[in-house]
């Protein structure tokens, strides 16, 4: 299969690259080709909040063989890290991205018999019932997990017992007022009222009965690997509309230093 772990280094910038993004608290993403994670991301390091979130879902989620809904996969960097890590059976479910450019890249990763990519949107999810091991979704679930009843739809597509875990761009604490908080105001964005804090998710998964809530944790200083992945994308990727936007989040990041933004991570076992 191609080889998607870092090739000799073709040049100095590929070596620094690799360099500045080695992470000693993600060893499995430092595998990953430098190039190919900066050429096909869609936010933060979707392998980074992957290898966060995987302890916590537990092997038992992500035996060999497991059948995986990856939920807003993106250019389905997660459903290969999914297969290749964890010799699971993965449906990359996304909206935005077309299958058939998701098929591609990951053929060209060696994963076709493994992942299967599919347009689907989060509300209406062509799947059976109890069909599915575990459901993963790294920076999108905020999107649309948010309502009061949506969890209960989803959930009924995992296996009794069945595990869902997903990381969101998240807050500290819950925000006190009506207004972003005043050192974040010049860069806050509409959609960022989707963030909210553990505390917050760990209610909204627990009221609703479906699951029952085995983590709801803040991420220690993800602000600082987001921070990071920001100013990395700003200089590197081959897209001018992200380089601008991890412009700014790096700005407000910077502002903030840890007082506000970062990520949560979420599991929850089917009842």
């Amino acid at each position: 299969m191609p080889d998607i772990t870092p090739p000799p280094a073709s040049g100095p910038s590929d070596e620094d690259l690799a360099a500045r993004l080695a992470h000693a608290r993600h060893p499995r993403s430092n595998h990953y080709d430098a190039r190919w994670v900066v050429a096909n991301q869609m936010g933060p390091n979707a392998l980074w909040l992957l290898e966060w979130l995987a302890p916590a879902l537990g092997l038992d989620a992500l035996r060999p063989g497991a059948r995986v809904l990856d939920l807003g996969c993106g250019r389905a960097m997660t459903s290969v890290f999914l297969a290749r890590e964890y010799d699971a059976q993965v449906t990359a479910a996304d909206l935005w991205i077309a299958p058939d450019d998701n098929a591609r890249r990951i053929a060209e990763a060696g994963f076709a018999d493994r992942v299967l990519p599919v347009r689907a949107e989060a509300h209406d999810l062509p799947f059976a019932e109890a069909g599915f091991d575990a459901i993963v979704s790294i920076d999108a679930y905020q999107y649309f997990g948010t309502d009061d009843l949506y969890l209960p739809t989803l959930t009924r597509l995992l296996k009794p017992g069945g595990r869902i875990g997903v990381v969101v761009p998240a807050l500290r604490e819950e925000l006190a007022g009506d207004e972003p908080p005043e050192h974040l105001e010049r860069w806050w964005e509409p959609d960022w009222w989707c963030f909210h804090s553990a505390g917050w998710w760990r209610r909204h998964w627990s009221r609703g009965g479906a699951v029952e809530v085995e983590a709801a944790d803040w991420q220690p200083d993800g602000w600082r690997d987001w921070l990071l992945w920001c100013e990395v994308i700003a200089e590197e990727s081959p897209e001018q509309w992200h380089r601008e936007s991890a412009a700014k989040v790096a700005e407000a990041l910077r502002a903030d230093g840890g007082r506000t933004l970062g990520f949560v991570r979420l599991v929850g076992r089917r009842t």
